[in-house]
């Protein structure tokens, strides 16, 4: 039977001392030449060491694992947020264990409580409950988290989310540039207690509408559940004066609002434009392409990373309860109709 290799080994190979392969093996390479770095790794390779990662984490108390807690993994931005997570991680020789809450505070207080057992070194939370209560056994364990996308009253972390006035406004001022004054928007239902993204798209847009100088009409504005919007679109535009654009405020509502459009025979642009918020990739292959509105979803991802880990390591300071802003971007495609160019060509005529 072969010899079992340990960090003895691997020390004597290399020719420098235990300490120093134990630096290495902890990614701390600041007093550390390149030359010694790399003949670690060139020997590490060549005896196809592994360390042993329970002894390490005994004696660091620390298990090199971070549970990461999705609201909904069907969110387009949930999975490009948890690739970037992993890549961040495993360049730092941490694991993730991923969680699907299925927007049910009852489930994501069950995966808090399953990751706190297998002693997760952090959480990264895309939270759906609204009550802080949800997170005290967080506190109380000491154990480092970070929100995306959501915040929570009561609840003081670092948090990462798009700038969704940012986002809307920038949709109203594109619709607006190109002749539209009959502006719609669509969301997912908003319920009793509102989830960030669709209350702060809401209030973005009544805001955006006014400062803009246009009627603000009620009926424009729908929150329906996803099996819905096929229905409400159909009513929209069965309006008297229906909307000429529509602003979806997430993926899952541009999807079934495509797909509604299909079954209706409703043409894009040509009867009803659209802007989706959040850059679904599937906004690009649809014909014509749909002008979106990316939120830079693998930034904060990789940003979210770097903080848990910067909360792991440093566990005995105080976190500042910052909440960053991402900048969101418009992506052009040709799903917006210009009715400028309608009107010109129509006032030509009439001369």
């Amino acid at each position: 039977m072969m010899k079992k290799l340990t960090i003895d080994d691997v020390a004597r190979r290399a020719r420098v001392s235990k300490s120093t392969v134990s630096q290495y093996l902890n990614q701390r390479y600041q007093y550390m030449s390149e030359a010694t770095r790399q003949r670690i790794a060139d020997v590490i390779a060549e005896l196809e060491y592994r360390p042993n990662g329970l002894a390490r984490s005994l004696k660091q108390n620390r298990t090199h694992l971070v549970g990461v807690i999705v609201a909904d993994i069907d969110y387009n931005l949930s999975i490009r947020c948890v690739r970037a997570i992993e890549s961040e991680l495993q360049s730092r020789g941490i694991q993730m264990l991923i969680c699907n809450a299925d927007e049910d505070p009852g489930k994501e207080q069950g995966h808090i409580d399953t990751l706190l057992a297998r002693q997760v070194d952090g959480l990264i939370v895309f939270p759906t409950a609204h009550e802080a209560s949800i997170y005290k056994k967080l506190h109380e364990h000491r154990t480092p988290y970070v929100f995306i996308d959501r915040l929570v009253d009561g609840v003081s972390t670092q948090s990462l989310l798009l700038d969704n006035e940012a986002a809307v406004k920038t949709g109203v001022a594109e619709l607006v540039a190109k002749g539209h004054s009959r502006i719609g928007l669509m969301t997912l239902p908003l319920g009793a207690q509102p989830i960030t993204p669709r209350k702060e798209r809401l209030a973005a847009f009544r805001r955006a509408v006014e400062e803009a100088g246009l009627p603000l009409r009620e009926e424009y504005m729908v929150s329906a559940a996803a099996e819905d919007l096929a229905e409400e679109l159909a009513k929209l535009l069965a309006l008297p004066e229906p909307p000429t654009a529509v602003i979806a405020a997430n993926d899952i509502v541009l999807a079934e609002l495509l797909k509604a459009s299909n079954r209706q025979g409703i043409e894009i642009p040509e009867r009803l434009s659209v802007i989706g918020i959040d850059d679904a990739e599937f906004a690009q292959i649809y014909n014509p392409a749909v002008t979106t509105l990316s939120q830079p979803a693998r930034e904060m991802g990789a940003q979210a990373a770097k903080i848990i880990v910067a909360g792991i390591e440093n566990k005995d300071d105080q976190p500042v309860p910052i909440t960053y802003r991402f900048a969101p971007s418009l992506r052009a495609g040709a799903s917006v109709k210009d009715l400028r160019a309608v009107e010109e060509a129509v006032d030509g005529q009439a001369e």
